[in-house]
């Protein structure tokens, strides 16, 4: 008896290592192998069958028609660092190419002050870019690349542009070549550049313009050109959905003389005038209460040379002295002009030595003139 509970004892401390150490392990192995498959079944769609509709066609086909015609545009400068004197600097951006020659739209910004521009194709292939023309005012650039088989972009048409339609953007964001994205119009406003510069009719949109997408080109769903991508109203410096470019018929209007010329020949019709409101056209004893009074006409200017005639009497508006008694500019083109932002309107549509039909109220008495305008030369 004394010798048997020994042995219980050991079988017993025996099967308990047993069953904590292999029993248990084993079973849970089991378990394992009757809980899992050897193949995980999962629904898959049948190769092949995806369809898109016809808004992703359209995506795609605006993107495929012209993503070989954007570029990257890497401008290199030098800048004055109190610390460490002359540091260079590079920035980036966006264009697209507008003929075989090579030429190459853009932002004025995105090449300003630039010592080098290089242009990367969507090949990833790269070239020295000459810088052809400027135009500051209106903050467009055109540069040359020579390369071959190059395709050119389809400039469109930005007058009529409806509020809700739809627009793509394609450029560089952040570096990110190829980046398509897609809004709609927003509303068409005229807005103030940073640098001071006015932009007429400027494009609205909600389509992601980022920095690096300057320069690039707003598209309808045509895949036509309507627009150049270039700045944002953003606290953060990236998209905050609104975006704005400037229309593509303010670029082709000076277009030629950027290739031809290096610069645009930009129209003056030279005189300075006040705005005309029903209460200074009642006090004056004006025959329209609307329209750009001439209080002086440039000698030996567009307007001298057309035998416009400025103010002969002198005047105080507050304790400002003008002259009065000149002729009130009420139309030119039969487009209606009530200020000076008027004038500047009608004036980007033309170039140096267009000729005008300008409407006025001399006195009384209603006359047409036309006025060949001059130029005036940007200062750089």
């Amino acid at each position: 008896m004394r010798l048997l509970r020994p042995i219980l004892l050991a079988l017993l401390l025996v099967g308990a290592f047993f069953y904590f150490t292999t029993y248990r392990s084993a079973r849970g192995r089991l378990a394992d192998w009757i809980g899992r498959p050897n193949k995980v079944e999962i629904t898959e769609a049948a190769s092949g069958t995806e369809v898109l509709d016809a808004e992703e066609q359209n995506n795609i086909s605006v993107y495929r028609k012209n993503i070989a015609s954007v570029v990257n545009i890497t401008s290199r400068a030098v800048t004055f660092d109190f610390f460490y004197g002359l540091v260079p600097e590079e920035g980036q951006g966006s264009g697209f190419i507008i003929d075989k020659e090579g030429h190459v739209l853009t932002n004025y910004h995105v090449i300003a002050d630039a010592r080098q521009v290089e242009v990367t194709l969507h090949n990833r292939k790269k070239y020295k870019a000459t810088i052809v023309g400027t135009d500051r005012s209106h903050d467009l650039a055109v540069v040359q690349i020579k390369a071959p088989d190059l395709q050119p972009m389809t400039l469109g048409d930005s007058t009529n542009l409806q509020v809700g339609q739809k627009v793509y953007a394609i450029g560089n964001p952040f570096g990110l070549s190829g980046t398509l994205t897609r809004g709609i119009v927003s509303s068409i406003r005229s807005v103030q550049e940073p640098n001071g510069q006015s932009i007429d009719e400027a494009i609205q949109t909600d389509a992601a313009i980022n920095p690096g997408n300057s320069g690039g080109p707003l598209l309808n769903w045509h895949g036509e050109v309507i627009g150049i991508n270039t700045m944002i109203a953003s606290s953060v410096g990236q998209s905050a959905g609104i975006g704005f470019a400037i229309p593509i018929n303010t670029a082709k209007a000076v277009l030629n003389d950027l290739v031809t010329l290096g610069r645009v020949r930009r129209p003056a019709m030279g005189v300075r005038t006040i705005p005309v409101d029903p209460d200074l056209a009642d006090q004056l004893g004006l025959a329209a209460d609307y329209g750009l009074l001439i209080v002086q006409v440039v000698p030996g200017g567009a307007a001298d040379r057309a035998g416009l005639h400025g103010g002969n009497e002198r005047a105080y508006l507050g304790n400002v002295p003008i002259a009065i008694g000149g002729d009130l500019i009420v139309a030119i083109d039969g487009e209606r002009v009530e200020d000076q932002q008027d004038l500047a309107r009608i004036m980007n549509k033309h170039r140096a030595g267009d000729a005008v039909h300008v409407t006025i109220y001399r006195g009384k008495k209603k006359l047409q003139v036309e006025v060949t305008l001059g130029e005036v030369r940007e200062q750089v």
